[in-house]
């Protein structure tokens, strides 16, 4: 196993077969620096540095990830080459059906080239309802910020309540207006926005649409504009009332 610094990684390799029960996982049993893994656990050497210990960790938990993809693809392929035998399969490997289904349902919606290696298996599976360009925006951003499952789950769940909360807040003084299509990626960044305003994201929204139609508007000598720019004070307002 490959260590980032210039010390020895520990080796992980796999034994095939269980230890038998009379042997016992000794200093003696195991090669310094090398760990075993077999189908009953971990036998782990004696003397075995901390930054080892870590590496092997990253990698176990990077095999753990990969075999729900290396699943998923097995019986997508499965499914796909023999519809009539593949349930045979499935009953073969042990495993739950559900728990397979949902391991192809994820491989189908991201194929190899769209996978990232720097997040998990389940920061995909997170984001397989949404549509391509979304996922795409979601995957980004979970990349860059480094954003473990749990953050993008939070970041996910902040930005559908906030598109709930617009398009609730729009549709009250619209009527009968067609719901807005809105980017899942921009509604966190609007969110924080509105924050740092000091309002909620419904009067932000309202507020910076106002201000945006009178700009424009104005420049354009939009009749109401130009009519209240230059239509006289009100009768208490005037001088001399």
């Amino acid at each position: 196993m490959a260590n980032s610094g210039n010390a020895k990684a520990a080796a992980l390799r796999t034994d095939p077969q269980p230890a038998p029960r009379q042997r016992r996982a000794t200093g003696g049993g195991t090669d310094r620096g090398q760990l075993l893994t077999t189908k009953t656990g971990l036998r782990i050497p004696t003397g075995m540095t901390f930054e080892d210990w870590e590496q092997a960790g990253r990698q176990l938990s990077g095999i753990l990830d990969s075999s729900s993809w290396w699943l998923g693809d097995w019986l997508v392929y499965g499914k796909d080459h023999y519809t009539d035998r593949y349930q045979r399969g499935i009953r073969a490997v042990g495993l739950r059906y559900q728990t397979l289904r949902n391991y192809a349902w994820v491989s189908r919606r991201f194929e190899f080239n769209r996978r990232r290696a720097a997040l998990s298996f389940q920061h995909h599976a997170e984001l397989t309802s949404l549509p391509v360009d979304e996922q795409e925006a979601w995957l980004d951003r979970a990349e860059q910020m480094k954003w473990s499952t749990k953050q993008l789950r939070t970041g996910l769940r902040a930005s559908r309540e906030a598109e709930a909360e617009a398009g609730a807040g729009l549709g009250k003084r619209t009527g009968a207006m067609r719901r807005l299509a809105l980017p899942q990626s921009r509604i966190p960044w609007w969110h924080e926005a509105a924050e740092r305003s000091g309002i909620d994201l419904e009067q932000w929204v309202l507020t910076t649409l106002d201000r945006a139609a009178e700009r424009v508007l104005g420049e354009r000598g939009h009749p109401e504009i130009e009519a209240a720019a230059t239509a006289p004070p009100p009768r208490e307002l005037s001088a001399g009332a």
